[in-house]
């Protein structure tokens, strides 16, 4: 049946397999769905996930942490498969009931405190060691402005976009169409805030320029669903700026590879257990 064919039925029922690289593991429930214990290593910090945007967000900033010696930032960052669904075990469900990725155990606290959300985790973290969140109202209002526009924003790139263009089993045009128009208004819109401002949020680097790096920095700088040629992305040249400086920054390089498998093998680090994994890397 083709596209213009389809009518929804009156009530939806999931009889059919979804396909795509993703399609295997989507369910319309939520838990467990098998037991397994999750790992636990030497740091305060126990990090669950893996190095998409999302997980990148969290790795990034825990390095950035430890670059200003901050010792209790200190992590263990375990790797989840989740295309084998390891997010869907009983011990990751304990830490993150949405069976979604990153999720955090903070041990240095009685009891422990889990942390989900990745907008959730760099609030708690900023808050907890200081940093990367200005003090001064204006400033911190301004910066959480731009981390919840980039909580509400980033799915329409990776779900929307990203899901259609790159993924899914058939190319649909009215759905690349729609995700294309709104991935590129948002583009514009970080274009011309990156016109006034050398960060995000004004002057200062911050958790806003964290969250939102790992999903527009590298879709501009090709590194993302091979669409940068597609959306033009040189024409955000504030944009291009921005995501080039931010690149730069060892922690980012450091934390941008964190529970990374894919791509050259340079370029990943399964898990992180201490500073001196990355050695053999060369950062």
């Amino acid at each position: 049946m083709s596209t213009n064919d389809y009518q929804p039925a009156k009530v939806w029922s999931e009889n059919k397999a979804l396909g795509g690289t993703w399609g295997s593991i989507n369910r319309p429930t939520a838990g467990a769905r098998h037991e397994a214990t999750l790992p636990t290593g030497k740091h305060p910090l126990q990090l669950y996930s893996l190095g998409t945007p999302n997980g990148q967000k969290v790795t990034i900033l825990l390095e950035e942490l430890l670059a200003l010696n901050e010792q209790g930032a200190e992590y263990d960052a375990h790797l989840i498969r989740i295309g084998e669904g390891d997010q869907f075990s009983s011990g990751f469900v304990a830490v993150n009931p949405n069976s979604k990725i990153p999720a955090l155990l903070d041990t240095s606290t009685t009891p422990a405190t889990r942390v989900f959300e990745s907008g959730a985790i760099l609030v708690y973290l900023a808050e907890k060691f200081g940093h990367f969140l200005p003090k001064d109202p204006a400033g911190r209002t301004e910066t959480l402005n731009w981390l919840f526009w980039l909580q509400g924003a980033a799915p329409y790139v990776g779900g929307g976009f990203g899901h259609f263009y790159h993924y899914a089993p058939v190319k649909i045009e009215y759905a690349i169409d729609r995700f294309t128009m709104e991935a590129k208004r948002q583009l514009d819109l970080l274009d011309k805030q990156l016109g006034e401002h050398r960060y995000i949020a004004g002057d200062e680097y911050s958790i806003a320029d964290i969250a939102i790096w790992p999903w527009y920095g590298t879709l501009v700088q090709g590194l993302m669903y091979e669409a940068a040629e597609f959306l033009d992305a040189a024409s955000y040249k504030n944009v291009v700026r921005w995501a080039d400086e931010i690149a730069q920054r060892p922690a980012v390089k450091r934390g941008r590879i964190v529970n990374r498998t894919w791509g050259p093998e340079d370029q990943q680090l399964a898990e992180r257990h201490d500073a001196s994994d990355f050695a053999k890397l060369g950062l």
